[in-house]
């Protein structure tokens, strides 16, 4: 573009920052410590962006602009991108659509659809997100179990040649309508059904637009074949599929599992040794979440006493299970099944039967170590996600994540902990996953990148959501922009919806 041509500036070799003629932007961002995503130190320096696009990065000396920031003391970053998140469906709330839980933490990009789930018409989705409108920009991707679904339902079974056909050609036209790439759910009914072999085709269908593949792995503990063989059965994938995988929100889940971190890096670590495209992401807290009946009876197993018991105690026992949304009794939520089972006077285990016998719930578990989280946050392959969603406020008691995964890696990693450093989790939060999902021109500060950028203070950033009072959005975070459009300035939010869905 022209004005790039004429206004971009380039950082010197040596790493000193000249000086261009005044010009005048739309944007001039002053004094930040730029971390460009590279993961390398940062440098005070200004930014200058033009339309949606970032124009010149340097000592920006006697140039003017629309809109001046001043970003003294604070850190200016790519905007962040969370790989996994389940915010889709919540920007369908028109109370929610500008995302500002995402944007209050410095997301300005997430992938939706992941798990296997999602719609299987995305055109149809694109469509309708984009006549909304949206605050931060959104990359599909296809689920394997929503095609599954619509050409076999829930069969137990493997597809006939045909069916397996038809599976294709669904995500082919996924992949057409612009889908990142295949994501699939195997510990989910009905993906759960299905074989490796199923997977890997599906996921050479994907490959041939370039599309990667995301997994919810088979068995993130001990339930079945394990959580060492689940990572492996992603290595396999990526492998013969010639395709790039991820072990989605990586972790190793329940005490018969805590310690196995290490082991599971090895393996991906050997992997990728060999020339296999493989990563993680991660968020940063030791509980997840899912429905009740996926944690205690998975994969279609009625729940019975000895299977619920059991599972339960993979689940590190009644204490940490704690109901996020009931709708057959909404009084139970914010509760733990040991309190609900004290309260009713009878075992946890029947209090769950119970429980799933009514209507299922969602939960919050407990069921991972910090040794583990930290072992897997330092892996150089790992990237930043939140697994969140977005319900309106007092919709049930949600994990946190969706309001502090990003400000908590920030806050208590980096800042408290000093887990990891601050480029190098900047890092995982913007250039690595954008390499990773070839979404072009973002995750980074440089001219010709698309002018998503975040502005906080590494002092104050904060995830103040907690699990007892989880919809609080983070703090530190000053300034956003999305496409070169403040959706933050001071701390305080704008009305607008810059955000796109992204195609491949």
């Amino acid at each position: 573009m022209a004005v790039m041509r004429k206004f971009v500036l380039l950082l010197c070799v040596c790493g000193a920052a000249a000086t261009v003629e005044p010009v005048r932007f739309d944007v001039l961002i002053r004094n930040g410590r730029v971390l460009d995503g590279t993961g390398t130190p940062a440098q005070t320096i200004d930014l200058g962006i033009t339309g949606d696009r970032i124009v010149a990065v340097g000592t920006l000396a006697g140039a003017t602009a629309a809109r001046t920031i001043d970003a003294r003391n604070r850190i200016v970053a790519p905007g962040f991108i969370d790989v996994h998140s389940h915010a889709a469906e919540g920007i369908r709330n028109s109370t929610l659509r500008q995302a500002r839980p995402l944007l209050a933490q410095g997301v300005t990009t997430f992938v939706a659809n992941p798990d296997g789930g999602g719609p299987v018409d995305l055109a149809a989705q694109r469509a309708a997100i984009e006549k909304a409108g949206v605050g931060p920009n959104v990359a599909l991707l296809i689920g394997h179990g929503s095609v599954r679904s619509a050409v076999m339902g829930n069969a137990a079974r493997a597809p006939t040649p045909e069916e397996l056909q038809k599976m294709e050609e669904l995500v082919r036209r996924g992949m057409a309508d612009g889908a990142y790439g295949l994501s699939s759910g195997l510990f989910y009914v009905p993906g759960s059904f299905a074989t490796t072999e199923e997977v890997i085709e599906l996921a050479k269908a994907a490959a041939e637009s370039g599309g990667l593949y995301t997994s919810h792995i088979r068995d993130e503990g001990n339930y079945d074949v394990g959580v060492r063989a689940s990572v492996r059965e992603v290595i396999r994938i990526a492998e013969e599929a010639k395709t790039t995988g991820i072990v989605s929100h990586m972790k190793a889940l329940g005490r018969d599992s805590w310690g196995l971190a290490p082991i599971l890096l090895e393996d991906i670590a050997a992997a990728r040794a060999r020339g296999v495209r493989v990563f993680a992401d991660q968020y940063p807290y030791d509980a997840s979440s899912t429905s009740l009946r996926a944690a205690l009876a998975p994969g279609g197993a009625p729940p019975t006493e000895a299977v619920v018991a059991e599972n339960l105690r993979r689940r590190n026992g009644p204490e940490a299970i704690l109901i996020a949304f009931y709708q057959t009794d909404k009084s139970l939520e914010g509760q733990t099944l040991a309190e609900i089972a004290r309260a009713r006077d009878v075992t946890p285990v029947k209090a769950a039967i119970d429980l799933m016998a009514a209507g299922n719930a969602s939960i919050v578990s407990f069921n991972m170590s910090e040794k583990d989280i930290e072992a897997i946050m330092k892996a150089p392959f790992t990237m930043a996600s939140s697994d969140g969603a977005l319900v309106p406020i007092g919709s049930g008691h949600p994990h946190p994540r969706d309001y502090g995964a990003f400000a908590r890696r920030l806050a208590v990693y980096v800042r408290e902990r000093k887990v990891v450093s601050l480029e190098f989790a900047i890092h995982s939060m913007t250039s690595l996953p954008a390499s990773v999902f070839g979404i072009k021109d973002r995750g980074l500060i440089r001219p010709g990148a698309f002018a998503d950028v975040v502005v906080f203070d590494p002092a104050a950033i904060k995830d103040m959501a907690t699990y007892a009072d989880p919809q609080v959005l983070a703090t530190g975070v000053s300034d956003v922009l999305v496409n070169g459009v403040p959706v933050r300035l001071s701390g305080a939010f704008t009305d607008a919806l810059p955000g796109r869905v992204l195609r491949k």
